[in-house]
């Protein structure tokens, strides 16, 4: 068994031991509840904030893995969504649990031009939304309330975030999937 330099530079050994001495078993914060605090950098060494975000308007948060063949299913629509309605009033932020020169190497393969945000060391802010597996994505409403949570690929849950970006950003609601698109209609993350 060989390990990659980018397997060993996104092995995350205090991530792992946390989740191995919980008491509790991770999962996903479910709809209706106060979303956890989000301060987190960009690529670009610029520190954002949920709080700050959610002034505008939803935010879109997306935490995924680069390796993870459902993470890389779903950001092309996650793109299509930030081209049809990101902006001012919908924030969409993808929070990436890998180094930041694999979580480039991601976005320009897939095309992804939202920010992209990078978890710390031990996964805080993936532990605090009780992430037990990628994708997984929260839509969260000025108040701080999560409206949406996905786990995995979700069409219909998909299908909903646009509408309620769509909502949120004033514009007309337009299809996300397109009749060419060979999609599930859900595949685990």
């Amino acid at each position: 068994m060989s390990i990659s330099v980018t397997d060993f530079r996104n092995f995350n050994l205090f991530g792992l031991v946390r989740r191995f001495v919980r008491r509790t078993p991770l999962a996903a914060i479910p709809p209706g509840e106060t979303a956890p605090v989000i301060v987190l950098k960009d690529l670009d060494g610029k520190k954002v904030s949920l709080a700050a975000a959610l002034e505008k308007g939803p935010v879109l948060a997306a935490f995924f893995k680069v390796n993870c063949v459902t993470s890389q299913l779903t950001f092309p629509f996650l793109q299509r969504i930030y081209e049809m309605y990101g902006g001012s009033n919908f924030t969409l932020w993808g929070i990436s649990q890998n180094h930041p020169k694999d979580t480039k190497l991601f976005i320009r393969k897939f095309g992804i031009k939202f920010p992209i945000l990078i978890d710390g060391k031990g996964y805080p802010v993936s532990n605090r939304y009780g992430l037990a597996n990628s994708p997984t994505l929260f839509l969260i409403l000025p108040g701080a309330l999560i409206h949406t949570s996905c786990v995995g690929f979700s069409k219909a849950d998909l299908e909903a975030i646009s509408a309620e970006a769509a909502r949120a950003t004033a514009k007309q609601a337009l299809p996300l999937f397109k009749a060419e698109d060979a999609v599930p209609l859900w595949k685990p993350g």
